[in-house]
């Protein structure tokens, strides 16, 4: 996503916050186990015992939460919880929830060693997500950065011609302060940024661009653009013969080219260098057979005509999302972005991933239901200021996950990893 000179001095006094390069620095260094060992590590993930159980939410209760809900001690007996987030409601689509960690995250806003939530019915995906939370954690953690965010809302006004639809743009670029004033009525988390504007002949559409605090913002930025389009309708001299607001230019839950364009949520890039005999005796191959692998998936995804190329970002995101309380349409936008990997010069391998679409929030929405509550709150991302450290925690998880998967693909053992994880077997065995 290109952005202009002057936005990028913006975004770099939000990301430094007063902070000199030297801190900033500091806080993204690796932190090596030797020197700041890490915490206990669960029981195997393969054992399905009440025992086996019981020792995880102990080891995760020293995170100083305490679970009620995930784990069943508590029902869910009033229905009336669920106002705001279901209509017609009949009962839950019980869906199992595995803890991933510790994963070792040096990030601007997330720092520290976390176990992550996950909720899903694929076998070998918390164990795939796994295997890659030990090695980046075994290799010092994850530097993970929040770079820039924005939610657009992006209404369409019709004109019977192009000079009309012109006099209309004039207005609404005299106008934009006015707008701004107009959402900010709306909502005390979000804020008007930007306005982007796109004329076809007699059309014109709009991206308004938001920031939204710690809310992901989908219900908010449609509320507050609502009200500068009846103020637009009202007051403008050249008016429009109709209007939408949403003219699907937005990006909403789709996957469009727009997510390498501008940004919806928060764009988030992560990297570590895996050292070559971590590498070799967790991944059972070597860097340089993961850098072919890569390179070949790189070539097969442009064929395929992938926006982004990428393994497979859907499957941990759709798993953090639903522990958490997100809105898990949004994956189908969340899920583009880039892996990147090469080998460095001492043989070590080097990968990264960004993701320029995330959209998630921690106020709101599905985060305050009992369970989705509790899984926010041992990751410490529950109520506000938390949402950028939520994003950066969904991409160090995202990075895992495609560190083990290219591992078993490069390694050969992608099949017999789902034989092993995914498959019921007989008798229980």
């Amino acid at each position: 996503m290109p952005i202009s000179k002057d936005y990028s001095i913006k975004v770099i006094k939000n990301i430094l916050k007063g902070k000199s390069l030297g801190q900033f620095a500091k806080k993204l260094k690796a932190r090596l186990p030797d020197k700041e060992p890490l915490p206990e590590h669960l029981s195997r993930e393969t054992i399905l015992t009440k025992e086996a159980q019981e020792q995880r939410i102990k080891i995760l209760e020293k995170q100083k939460v305490k679970f009620q809900y995930v784990n069943g001690k508590k029902p869910i007996n009033d229905p009336s919880v669920f106002r705001g987030n279901i209509e017609n409601f009949i009962g839950l689509a019980q869906i199992p929830i595995g803890i991933i960690g510790p994963l070792r995250i040096n990030g601007l806003y997330a720092h520290g060693d976390f176990y992550v939530p996950l909720a899903t019915t694929e076998g070998a995906l918390i164990a795939s997500y796994n295997r890659g939370a030990k090695i980046i954690s075994l290799s010092g953690g994850a530097r993970v950065m929040c770079l820039h965010e924005r939610v657009s809302r992006a209404p369409g006004f019709a004109f019977n011609n192009l000079m009309e639809a012109g006099q209309f743009i004039v207005w609404c670029v005299k106008n934009f302060n006015k707008f701004q004033e107009l959402a900010k009525t709306t909502t005390s988390h979000g804020n008007l940024e930007d306005m982007k504007i796109t004329i076809e002949g007699n059309q014109v559409y709009i991206n308004f661009e938001y920031i939204t605090g710690d809310a992901a913002g989908q219900n908010m930025v449609t509320i507050a653009t609502e009200a500068v389009c009846r103020y637009i309708m009202a007051k403008v001299p050249t008016k429009p013969r109709f209007y939408f607001i949403e003219s699907n230019m937005s990006g909403d839950k789709k996957a469009t080219a727009m997510s390498y364009l501008f940004v919806r949520g928060k764009k988030v890039s992560a990297e570590m260098v895996i050292p070559r005999d971590i590498f070799t005796k967790f991944l059972h191959t070597t860097p340089e057979m993961m850098m072919e692998y890569w390179k070949m998936s790189f070539v097969g995804g442009v064929q395929s005509g992938s926006i982004g190329v990428q393994g497979h970002y859907a499957n941990g995101l759709a798993a953090i999302f639903i522990a958490c309380g997100q809105d898990a349409a949004c994956v189908s936008e969340a899920s583009m972005g880039i892996t990147r990997v090469d080998v460095v010069q001492n043989g070590d391998l080097y990968i990264a991933v960004t993701l320029p679409n995330l959209i998630v929030g921690t106020v709101g929405g599905g985060t305050r239901l009992p369970t989705q509550s509790e899984c926010l709150s041992l990751l410490g991302c529950k109520g506000e200021g938390s949402a950028k450290k939520f994003a950066e925690i969904c991409t160090a998880t995202v990075l895992a996950g495609e560190i083990s998967i290219m591992g078993a693909l490069a390694a050969g053992q992608f099949a017999q990893a789902h034989q092993a994880y995914g498959r019921k077997k007989k008798n229980g065995k």
